[in-house]
């Protein structure tokens, strides 16, 4: 199964890559295949790259939902 999740930019870098956020963890990701991307942007991440830009509503949406799944796992 593939998960692409939604991540915030903190900072956008030189050569197509941005520095991202989920949760406090940062990572260095790549945004050529998105035009226009500025601090604050949520985006969707896959394996490093990211997809697509989101709304900052769907993406809380989107990790409250994955956090309430995590939480029921560490639950059972």
């Amino acid at each position: 199964m593939c998960l692409a999740i939604p991540v915030q930019v903190k900072e956008v870098l030189p050569d197509n890559i941005a520095k991202v956020t989920l949760d406090g963890v940062s990572k260095i990701v790549s945004t050529a295949l998105i035009d226009d991307v500025r601090p604050g942007d949520y985006l969707v991440l896959h394996v490093g790259y990211a997809l697509a830009k989101i709304d900052p509503e769907e993406a809380e949406r989107t990790l409250a939902l994955i956090r309430q799944a995590a939480a029921m796992g560490d639950a059972a």
